[in-house]
């Protein structure tokens, strides 16, 4: 891992002194205020233009004189950006709002809520995903963008008079890996809106604070961005200790009023704080009957995981970094995925101190570790050798981000991570085809192949990663398999054989290659 900041985290910590923390408004200048030239600098209109071409004639009849360009006198309001490629306009203005929290990290920004315009409203309901289930008002994404415009102002109206309303999440249930069910929140149309609005407007501010090994629902750090920092870390320090951790039921257990405490840190605009704590106490609706959430945010609604992101950075996050600069003897890497972490150990000692004082740590707020998923193996370079002098057997494995972790060789002897797909996200997967290409089976043939390749280039596309190619080969014959049961059950007198079934999967079923490079070229990258 990188080198270590020194942080002071009382400040950040509940209970801390916030007394000393500056203010600053942001937005427009009112009359009688000073200038901040830092937030003015993205309102302010482009400089007057100086020709700079000369005439083809010299002399008073000098013709083609290339005219000047003064300051555009009604367009104060509009910002200096550019258009993409999709047509949606840049939103420059939050750089200032970005500038702001990087240069002072102590800072409470009391002047957000203007920047949820509706022009990013608009850009809001347009990457919202259209085939997505709907909320409880059963509005849906082609019935809202019948009449987007006057929609858009009414919603931008209601939010500047402070007559928005939550609505209640609608809940469903989802089916797990193993088997137990995943409580899921659909949030109305118009709230996903307003919600993905405002984490644009919050993650300028966000992702100056969160540390660099927190990833997971945060732009440009994804999956194999945490999977790779993690082998990179644990081949680069001295790790001989691996705490897998799971918070028991983390989205359901965050306490509200600690999580306004630590928005409250950085966010000092009521109407934003407003709107937040209207999402927190919107209830849930289930079965016709609307109950009221006195704790946790529902997972599926835009703004939970950067609560949850907001949550951890100050539980764990901020704690961890001052633990590993603090109390720790050897060695510490710490990568953390939404609620899942994985934190490495130069010596058990560490290891244990860490996992007693992280389990006061969250206990004082409303948190616990999952007894049956949180455990300490000896994982690392020195791990199969000590092992084996104890007579224990090969190193244990842990699982992560849908990898099986493992420690293994190079055919030139060095240590190195492997990592496989977990057996059980690869047999839940295959039922699910099966069941699929069952109720598939009698659609043309050409229509199957186009969406098992699909499906299969989809799966690849993040679990084709370097060492993982058995498991890959594996997963392709079993689709095979499968597409030869179905197509072979359509009827008693097909004439499908392993002959023909070749020619098939050759046509349609993408072949086994990587898709990602290797760890240490995208993490030094």
């Amino acid at each position: 891992m990188m080198g270590l900041h020194a942080w002071n985290l009382h400040a950040r910590e509940p209970g801390g002194p916030l007394s000393s923390r500056r203010r600053w408004r942001g937005g427009t200048r009112r009359k009688g205020q000073g200038r901040n030239p830092s937030m003015n600098e993205q309102g302010k209109s482009h400089r007057s233009r100086v020709p700079t071409k000369p005439p083809n004639k010299a002399g008073p009849s000098a013709a083609e004189v290339v005219e000047g360009q003064d300051l555009a006198k009604e367009n104060v309001g509009q910002q200096n950006t550019h258009r993409t490629q999709c047509r949606a306009r840049v939103h420059s203005e939050l750089e200032g709002v970005r500038q702001i929290a990087r240069r002072d990290k102590e800072v409470k920004l009391t002047a957000l809520f203007h920047h949820i315009t509706i022009e990013r409203l608009r850009l809001a309901f347009m990457t919202t995903n259209r085939k997505a289930a709907t909320g409880v008002d059963a509005v849906t994404w082609e019935q809202y963008e019948a009449n987007l415009e006057a929609n858009l102002l009414d919603l931008h109206q209601r939010l500047r008079q402070g007559a928005y309303r939550a609505k209640p999440s609608r809940r469903v249930y989802i089916p797990k890996a193993d088997g137990r069910q995943r409580p899921i929140g659909i949030a109305a149309l118009e709230d996903k809106i307003v919600q993905r609005a405002t984490v644009e407007v919050l993650n300028a501010i966000y992702e100056e604070d969160f540390l660099y090994f927190s990833y997971g629902f945060r732009p440009g750090r994804g999956q194999h961005d945490a999977l790779d920092a993690l082998v990179v870390g644990i081949k680069r320090k001295k790790v001989s200790f691996v705490l897998d951790a799971d918070i028991r039921g983390f989205f359901d257990a965050i306490n509200h009023e600690w999580l306004v405490k630590f928005v409250e840190h950085r966010i000092a605009d009521k109407r934003v704080l407003r709107l937040i704590q209207k999402w927190l106490s919107a209830g849930v609706m289930e079965n016709g009957t609307w109950t009221k959430c006195e704790e946790g945010t529902p997972q599926g609604a835009t703004i939970s995981p950067l609560l949850a992101n907001i949550y951890l950075h100050y539980v764990l996050d901020l704690w961890s970094q001052r633990w590993r600069n603090r109390s720790a003897r050897g060695d510490v890497v710490v990568t953390r995925f939404a609620d899942d972490f994985i934190v490495g150990f130069q010596y058990r000692s560490d290891a244990e101190r860490f996992l007693r004082e992280l389990k006061q740590r969250l206990q004082q707020f409303s948190l616990e570790l999952h007894p049956e998923k949180t455990r300490l193996i000896e994982f690392g370079r020195f791990a199969a050798k000590t092992r084996a002098n104890a007579k224990l057997g090969a190193p244990e494995t842990f699982n992560f981000l849908g990898f099986t972790h493992a420690c293994g060789t190079t055919k030139n002897g060095k240590f190195q991570v492997e990592r496989w797909t977990v057996q059980k996200r690869m047999t839940a997967k295959l039922h699910e085809l099966k069941l699929e290409l069952q109720r598939r089976r009698h659609e043309p043939i050409p229509e199957q192949g186009r969406w098992l390749e699909s499906v299969v280039a989809g799966y690849f596309g993040y679990y084709a990663v370097p060492g993982n190619e058995k498991r890959l080969r594996a997963f392709r014959d079993q689709v095979s398999r499968l597409w030869l049961r179905a197509l072979r059950r359509r009827g008693q007198r097909d004439k499908m054989n392993w002959k023909r079934m070749g020619r098939l999967e050759a046509r349609w079923l993408p072949p086994v290659q990587w898709r990602h490079p290797y760890p240490e070229e995208r993490f030094d990258a």
